[in-house]
């Protein structure tokens, strides 16, 4: 059984690792030489890990043909904003009917589409079977040396859901099952968010409280948005929602905390925004829900991620806007408000 891995980054090349564990064939697809060069010849990824030894069986490729052949599975990792034209080249190569799954998290960056649904606008639905997107509290840093973990295999269908369950468990990896993809995946998104915000309060030089008190409120923020997308309210309380949410506001390891932890320092964003060089997703996400709100739920109230999106885009002060938050009408604590 071989996989196919777009993408030879960090999480790319952690789960390349667990379906080599898993007894899976895996050759993963680059554009970066040097990253390629790292897998293949010194048998590590050093850009994203200092002192992981890759087994010598993970391979990978800049030959696109070369890894999607004979593929069962083929697994996304690069940037959302890549998803789609990588898909493209995909496509044409295409042999036998595979299961396409989603490992990038945010938005379509020419559409704002799901990325499922980004999938299912590339493919008919005789080359695919059903999308299943893997999303949980996961930081590749953890995952690539084989550290406990749980996340869901999230899919419309239960029986294609419950196959790459199968596939990627195992004693160190668990993976449950899903069938509510709207709000698995605006939560996965979403959480992007709330962690540039979680990341400007450590750098402003907030504490726990603080902290703890803004990813309970952005749980609250994001679940109100996702139901009125359509997901479940259950879905927020489980592993793609608020383990999701908590990691990735909490850990060093998050790019969206790093960033805003960098904003929160420099109490601006002028300074990152020009210079930013890495994948940071909550900021093209929060840019997302930030208009929708606008153009279709004008009567939704997002106090954080229009706090954040003000930063982010509108040269609004950090501090400020804490304080902003702080001083909004009192109410009773709600889902609803």
């Amino acid at each position: 059984m071989k996989a196919a891995i777009l993408g030879t980054g960090s999480w790319a090349t952690g789960l390349a690792r667990v379906l080599n564990d898993n007894g899976v064939e895996v050759l993963m697809y680059g554009v970066d030489d040097r990253e390629i060069d790292d897998i293949n010849i010194r048998h590590c990824n050093y850009k994203y890990f200092k002192n992981v030894k890759l087994e010598e069986n993970i391979r990978a490729t800049k030959n696109l043909a070369d890894v999607i052949d004979g593929a069962s599975y083929i697994i996304i990792t690069v940037p959302t904003q890549f998803v789609r034209s990588v898909l493209e080249q995909v496509k044409p190569l295409l042999k036998t009917k595979v299961t396409i799954i989603n490992a990038a998290k945010g938005f379509d960056m020419n559409t704002n589409m799901r990325i499922s649904d980004t999938i299912r606008s590339v493919f008919t639905n005789s080359e695919i079977n059903p999308v299943v997107s893997l999303i949980g509290p996961s930081h590749a840093e953890e995952v690539v040396i084989r550290m406990l973990t749980a996340v869901c295999a999230v899919s419309l269908d239960e029986k294609t859901a419950q196959d790459v369950q199968k596939l990627f468990s195992n004693d160190y990896l668990r993976v449950y099952t899903l069938t509510d993809e709207i709000g698995a995946e605006y939560g996965a998104a979403y959480k992007n968010v709330i962690a540039v915000a979680s990341g400007i309060l450590k750098g402003l030089g907030y504490g726990d409280n603080s902290r703890a008190a803004l990813i309970t409120r952005g749980l609250v923020e994001m679940t109100r948005y996702g139901m009125l997308k359509g997901g479940k309210a259950e879905t927020f309380f489980g592993l793609t929602g608020v383990g999701d949410l908590i990691v990735t506001c909490s850990s060093e390891h998050s790019r969206n905390f790093q960033a805003g932890k960098e904003i929160g320092l420099s109490d601006n964003a002028s300074d990152f925004m020009a210079g930013n060089q890495k994948t940071v997703e909550g900021i093209r996400t929060c840019k997302v829900i930030h208009d929708d709100i606008l153009k279709n739920y004008p009567e939704f109230e997002a106090p954080i991620t229009n706090c954040v999106y003000e930063v982010l885009y509108e040269n609004g002060k950090p501090s400020e806007k804490v304080k902003e938050l702080m001083n909004r009408t009192l109410k009773s604590e709600s889902i609803k408000g």
